[in-house]
């Protein structure tokens, strides 16, 4: 049984990047309600969905609804949703936590959902059909759960480019805590650390370099969205934070200590798990080569290195640009994979007057 029409609840970046993946999907009718309505507006506009002027409008006749609201407003969306549909529709969430709703809301045409994406941007203008695609979409199903409705769910989040993965609720949100809600919380931690420093009168954030940027992409991410998410999921991020601190004052006894050898396993045990996490993003991480290239602050930079190396048949596996000011320009780092690809794009940017250290991402 196919998704013939769409109801979507909550249109910011989440639900307004439904609407435009399912519309690529090829879904026909996709009608759209939220609380503010600004924000359903720019989703309309983005041609997401089709607004609708209230929350029964939007979801009555859907073969399926998705309720993209904040975590905090989950449990009485879903209910609200449920109450204004029929047994025809099912009913799934897109929330960073599964065990609050799931245990407040029993029925079984509702199937708990997480996609794992996103981007530190929010709202509808940054919505796009394409963020599903390669990413994790737990489902959440239970004893009470029809096969024929988590067959239609599993068919419509792999046909928005998403891998489908069931898992138990309360499993979810310890997962989630350890990789995503845990280096959030660290990546403010350390940058309010830094913030709230200076060194023998320099401020460390004036200097600070590529791993402290690294580390704190996430950091000062959506209040709104992220204080909703600490307090559902905080027995799981607790106890994270406290393996996190156990394993800090392992690190703190072996510097005391001056135990190299603890440090050293220490160090390669991060590389072995590096290896693994990468091996899941990339076809051969351990050929990846990292070029790092120094360039100026002005229009058309990029456009002109990615199209040079392009010509030149080069596959830039990814890429991050980071931005020191309008005068010292910024760094941009390419990931190639093999070094005799390394070595022809560095030939091909040398030639262009750009500096570049290429290094092994892998050791």
């Amino acid at each position: 049984m196919s998704v013939e029409s769409l109801g979507i609840v909550g249109t910011g970046l989440i639900g307004a990047s439904v609407g435009l993946a399912a519309r690529e999907a090829g879904v026909g009718e996709i009608r759209g309600w939220d609380v503010n309505p600004d924000a359903l507006a720019a989703a309309s506009e983005r041609g997401a969905l089709e607004a609708a002027g209230s929350l029964d409008q939007a979801v009555s006749d859907a073969t399926l609804v998705v309720v993209a609201a904040p975590v905090a407003a989950l449990p009485v969306q879903v209910a609200a949703v449920l109450a204004a549909t029929t047994d025809g529709t099912t009913v799934t969430d897109v929330g960073s936590t599964k065990t609050p709703v799931t245990r407040a809301v029993s029925d079984g045409r509702f199937i708990g959902g997480h996609p794992v994406c996103g981007s530190e941007a929010h709202g509808a203008a940054h919505a796009t059909g394409g963020l599903f695609r390669g990413a994790t979409w737990f489902l959440t199903p239970d004893a009470t759960t029809d096969p024929e409705r988590y067959r239609r769910l599993h068919g419509f989040v792999a046909s928005l480019g998403a891998v489908p993965v069931a898992v138990d609720p309360q499993a979810h949100d310890r997962l989630v805590a350890l990789t995503s809600h845990l280096p959030h919380a660290l990546a403010n931690v350390l940058l309010n650390q830094a913030g709230s420093s200076r060194i023998d009168g320099h401020e460390p954030l004036a200097a600070a370099g590529g791993s402290l940027r690294d580390m704190t992409r996430v950091a000062g991410a959506n209040p709104r969205i992220w204080v909703d998410i600490f307090l559902d999921n905080a027995e799981a991020l607790a106890a994270a934070l406290a393996d996190h601190r156990r394993r800090i004052e392992q690190v703190e006894q072996a510097l005391a200590a001056g135990d190299a050898g603890f440090l050293a396993r220490w160090i390669g045990e991060a590389s072995d798990n590096r290896r693994r996490m990468l091996a899941d993003a990339y076809e051969q991480p351990g050929t990846l080569q990292r070029l790092r290239v120094h360039v100026p602050d002005r229009p058309g930079v990029l456009a002109g290195i990615t199209q040079a190396l392009g010509a030149e048949r080069i596959n830039i596996e990814d890429f991050e640009l980071q931005h020191l000011s309008r005068e010292r320009g910024g760094t941009l780092t390419l990931l190639v994979g093999g070094e005799e690809d390394a070595e022809r794009a560095r030939a091909i940017l040398e030639a262009q007057g750009y500096h570049v250290v290429i290094s092994p991402v892998l050791e």
